[in-house]
């Protein structure tokens, strides 16, 4: 277990709306300090078939190294964490849409990416904007 952000202190910072404010609107509500996540080998079978997105939530020193990627999945109203490899497996592609939040009493900086499954990227209109995998998410 541990806490998804640093503090309370956690603010968006230079944040424009997207077409997808509702996901992360609903995620930053489940993931409000303190809450912590539990991850879990027992992943529920279905739980790809009725994912409708998976959130990216990127942990880092501000201006410095890679703390850690993290991955979670809506699942009857809480949020569940898998791991990169059930993103790839169950088809899911990062979109071209993020919120960054940043924490000055801590130095962190986090940014938050949406997944979906085989998604067409309105803003651009292109389908299959990338894929999640440590070789190619930048």
């Amino acid at each position: 277990m541990s806490s998804l952000f640093c503090c309370s202190d956690t603010r968006g910072y230079k944040n424009l709306k997207t077409s997808h404010e509702s996901k992360f609107e609903t995620f930053m509500s489940w993931a409000k300090y303190p809450c912590e996540s539990e991850s879990s080998t027992d992943i529920p079978a279905n739980l790809a078939d009725g994912a409708p997105y998976a959130i990216q939530l990127v942990r880092q020193v501000n201006y410095g190294p890679l703390e850690s990627k993290r991955y979670f999945v809506l699942n009857d109203g809480a949020f569940v964490e898998v791991p990169e490899k059930w993103l790839i497996d169950a088809n899911f592609q990062k979109l071209n849409t993020y919120k960054n939040f940043k924490c000055t009493a801590h130095n962190k900086f986090f940014e938050i990416n949406v997944y979906q499954k085989d998604p067409v990227n309105k803003h651009h209109w292109r389908a299959n904007v990338a894929r999640p995998g440590s070789e190619i998410d930048l």
